[in-house]
């Protein structure tokens, strides 16, 4: 079918429709391989679901009407589970049971404390955690009993480190140091010496993160990208010192895992803004076969406890996360969720092309564009989109905002500017205290690529980013104020000496390197309101809508209100939105109708 044909014949989808599909997250396999766990949004808000892996019969298991549920396992022996719940979007995330009569009982239940679960014990008699309760700024480990529901300190984490892994049998810690953004040590933590031992030694600039320990406990996998422009794995000896290359692909491994037995090493690949899992057998050195999807990539794969059994979650652009099984031995795929409404239809669904168009000096920025939804000869208006960070990536994954805004006839480009992660330490690193500068040059170059596509009509591009990428956005109206005709403000930095002084207590660890990668408020004060937005607000001239949560403990209501006032004084047209029950992002499904379907309204009044 040809581009102009299909245009022609897609149908218009209500936002309604498109948020009727749900979004799904976590994966956990049930002790005796029976059952999945995972939250879904079928409701209006995240809630926990179990699906039979032999039938698919759907259970709910939590029934929230306020808070959304983030699964975080089921018990290791017995059908409880745990997960985890903030307050309205606070990030302030507790750790809650329940049992298997329904009863949920709030196991981190200090009013300021936040946890984080990390992982089971090896006999299955209790789990480890993180909480911030004895210094809300740093993170301690802690080791749990099941039996009791009594915890015990096992690590006191005085000097900001970064939690990795547990080995199998307890003794050791994996920790990271983290210097800045591209920079950082690991260390292992031996619980019977109290000593460290680094693992890491290297000069200038090395990213590190540990992963697993090996089963028998004997070596630690860690991702580093040391004489190399991307994060590759090794495993270091610990008897020996010694480090070992393990697999190297020539993109970013984002991550790797060790199944329960120790049999399968797991690990994914940042491919060009998409994931490719791998298995590779430990023993054998082979690689597991998984079966064939097309399309879409796999996401956070898990093996059952007696490892016959895979389950995964897959999504590709045109398809929202589904949760599949696959029993090894037999090759058996089944899909145990249809999360896609089944009022649309997925021909209907754009693509995501990933593109790559030169920046202002010859750089090459690689893109995901989305055509619109228009019939031949006619001309659409286009969006840039900008990523979260600093240091997010746009990724091929379904986005229903974009899906919607080209079904109604207008094209997104999401750019990965440079500062982008996932294409090596160098474009990562370009951008460091030059945000809102350099790469907002890439966000305007995207301009020439779009305005060279027939379906573009070039006088007719917008901006629009949420978090990070809604500070560019306001930097792009502020900074150059002819370029784009409208902007879309998702809960934008304004003001970054604000918001670079009120960061979270528990990123206590991460303030270095956020000041290194921005600027520091203390002493770089001309710089950081050189490149703030707010500084430069009677510059705006072009209008603007900005969705902001209350709760966000990132970027403060506040940034939003000033930026919204000073435009308000200018008389320049500015649409506000506030969702009193929301943090960073936004979770409930009235509320996202709600938003998105006034930058609809908004960019066909000021865009289109």
């Amino acid at each position: 079918m040809t581009k102009e044909s299909k245009a022609t014949e897609t149908r218009r989808y209500t936002l309604e429709q498109f948020y009727d599909s749900e979004s799904i997250a976590g994966n956990f396999i049930s002790f005796d391989g029976k059952q999945v766990l995972f939250s879904g949004d079928k409701t209006g808000i995240y809630n926990a679901y179990s699906v039979s892996v032999e039938d698919g019969t759907r259970t709910q298991l939590t029934h929230s009407e306020e808070d959304a549920v983030l699964v975080a396992s089921f018990f290791p022996e017995d059908n409880r589970f745990l997960f985890l719940s903030d307050k309205g979007g606070n990030e302030i995330l507790h750790i809650y049971v329940q049992n298997e009569n329904g009863e949920t009982v709030d196991l981190t239940p200090g009013e300021q404390e936040r946890a984080q679960f990390y992982d089971w014990s090896k006999d299955s008699k209790s789990f480890f955690y993180g909480s911030n309760k004895r210094n809300p700024a740093f993170m301690d480990v802690y080791e749990m009993d099941i039996a009791t529901f009594e915890s015990t300190c096992i690590f006191t984490n005085d000097k900001g480190y970064e939690f990795g892994s547990i080995s199998p049998d307890r003794r050791f810690i994996s920790l990271v140091k983290v210097t800045n953004a591209n920079d950082a040590n690991i260390y292992i933590f031996n619980r019977e010496t109290e000593n460290f031992i680094h693992v890491t030694p290297h000069v200038g600039d090395v990213q590190n993160v540990p992963q697993s320990f090996s089963g028998n406990s004997g070596s630690l996998y860690y991702l580093t990208d040391e004489n190399d422009e991307f994060l590759y794995l090794k495993k270091y000896h610990i008897e020996s010192g010694v480090a070992e290359e393990v697999v190297k692909e020539g993109w970013d491994i984002k991550f790797s895992r060790i199944s329960k037995q120790g049999t399968y090493l797991i690990y994914g690949v940042n491919q060009d803004a998409s994931t490719v899992v791998n298995v590779l057998n430990v023993n054998s050195g082979q690689y597991l076969k998984l079966p064939e999807l097309h399309g879409g990539q796999f996401i956070d794969l898990k093996f059952s406890a007696d490892e016959k059994l895979i389950a995964f979650l897959y999504n590709s652009p045109t398809s929202p996360t589904n949760l599949y099984t696959y029993t090894i031995e037999t090759g058996t795929l089944k899909k145990l969720t249809e999360t896609l409404n089944p009022e649309i239809s997925q021909t209907d669904l754009v693509d995501a092309e990933v593109i790559r168009y030169p920046s202002f000096d010859g750089l090459e920025i690689p893109s995901i564009y989305y055509r619109p939804n228009v019939k031949a000869g006619e001309k659409a208006p286009a969006l840039v989109f900008v990523h979260g960070g600093p240091g997010g990536q746009s990724t091929t994954d379904y986005n229903p905002l974009f899906q919607y805004l080209a079904n109604y006839g207008y094209a997104v480009l999401a750019v990965n500017n440079r500062g982008s992660s996932g294409y090596g330490k160098t474009f990562f690193s370009a951008a460091d205290q030059k945000h809102g500068e350099i790469d907002l040059e890439d966000c305007i170059q995207a301009k020439t690529f779009l305005k060279e596509q027939e379906e573009i009509e070039g006088e007719k591009i917008g901006i629009i980013g949420g978090s990070y990428g809604g500070f560019m956005v306001l930097a792009a109206l502020a900074f150059r104020p002819e370029e784009f005709v409208a902007g879309v403000d998702i809960f934008g930095v304004s003001n970054w000496e604000r918001t670079l002084k009120s960061i979270p207590a528990w990123w206590e660890s991460y303030r270095d390197a956020l000041y290194k990668k921005m600027g520091n408020p203390y002493t770089q004060t001309d710089y950081i309101r050189s490149i703030s937005p707010l500084f430069h607000a009677d510059k705006i001239n072009r209008p603007l809508i900005v969705l902001q949560g209350a709760n966000d403990p990132r970027v403060l209501q506040v940034e939003s209100d000033e930026i919204v006032q000073a435009l308000q004084k200018n008389n320049v047209p500015v649409e506000y939105i506030v969702f009193s029950d929301e943090g960073h992002g936004f979770m409930k499904k009235e509320n996202r109708i709600k938003g998105y379907g006034a930058v609809l309204e908004f960019l066909n009044t000021y865009l289109k």
